[in-house]
């Protein structure tokens, strides 16, 4: 297992490599630069602008710019964001966290309610708690996380009052008090449902078919033959080995629900790194654009590592070498 992680981070290398390569070339392609928005302000002055670009090294060939950029990044340096005059690092620093405790509420509570769900589902598979659960499903996949979204945000953030409709935190609150941290999870919530409500459908589906198929498995029929209680038949055969999908997307639901923040975070006004994406994009701030896509990136090949080593652990059959 140790020089299967140890490998794969090897590999990880060159694929970053490569996705850095993409990335860079991508940002460079679209159009405009950082500055060209300053083009717009009559009082700007068109000498003033074509020397920035030329201090800022705009101007050199894409491959030079490119060598300079992964230079600086191999050193931890990702540079300065055009449009917040500060490091990206601070930039991104200061929206990371909202990201993470967002991805990580959307995960618990997705599989709060994805579990039991999938287990009544698949136990009792054709009944009408079956057909409840299938038709919400069905609902699920039919409607877009951004349409979702909006009718939460609207029935309960306006029609309700029952939740903030922007913001992570109440500036009146002071950090390191109660009410900072009630505020956080008061602001926290509403996204985190309306994400995981929709990140169920997938789960449930996943589990209620692997249950099913399982439960018609010769190993199952001859634990049954032997007088097993029913019981102990569906928690040691049946649901351990219908588990086993569910953990090998463990890392990429992960990944997925940090690179998905960028729809929530944008529609509830939540300052994370997705939103902060959005808005660099518009800004044309290609420091930090090529930053956040490329810190994705890293998370998803870590991503791909977890659901390997998570499958190796839940199935003791799987070897890894």
């Amino acid at each position: 297992m140790l020089k299967f992680i140890v490998r794969r981070f090897f590999i990880m290398i060159p694929q970053l490599f490569l996705v850095s390569i993409l990335v860079f070339a991508l940002a460079k392609a679209m159009p405009g630069d950082a500055l060209t928005g300053k083009q717009l302000d009559p009082n700007a002055d068109p000498e003033r602008i074509a020397e920035l670009r030329e201090q800022l090294g705009l101007n050199d060939p894409m491959h030079i710019q490119y060598i300079r950029w992964i230079k600086h990044v191999a050193q931890g340096d990702w540079g300065t964001s055009y449009t917040h005059k500060i490091k990206v690092t601070d930039v991104i620093g200061d929206r990371i966290w909202n990201t993470v405790y967002l991805a990580l509420a959307i995960f618990i509570i997705t599989y709060f309610i994805a579990i039991p769900l999938g287990i009544i589902s698949g136990r009792w598979n054709d009944t009408w708690a079956d057909n409840l659960i299938t038709g919400y499903s069905y609902l699920g996949f039919a409607t877009p996380t951004f349409i979702f979204a909006l009718i939460m945000l609207f029935f309960f953030g306006f029609t309700l009052d029952l939740f903030p409709t922007g913001g992570s935190v109440d500036p009146k609150t002071d950090p390191g008090t109660i009410d900072y941290v009630l505020s956080k999870i008061e602001h926290l919530l509403l996204p985190a449902l309306s994400g995981a409500l929709i990140s169920t459908v997938g789960i449930i589906q996943y589990l209620r078919s692997e249950i099913i198929d399982t439960k018609i498995k010769d190993y199952v029929k001859t634990a049954r033959s032997k007088g097993i209680p029913e019981s102990k038949v569906y928690f040691r055969h049946i649901l351990r080995n219908s588990f086993l999908p569910i953990a090998a997307f463990l890392g990429y639901e992960i990944t997925g629900l940090v690179a998905g923040s960028i729809i929530l975070e944008t529609i509830f006004s939540y300052p994370g790194i997705g939103q902060l994406f959005v808005t660099s994009i518009s800004l044309r701030d290609f420091s930090v654009v090529t930053a956040l896509i490329l810190m994705t990136s890293f998370a998803t090949l870590l991503g791909t590592l977890l659901s390997d080593i998570i499958l190796s652990v839940v199935d003791p059959r799987i070897r890894i070498e």
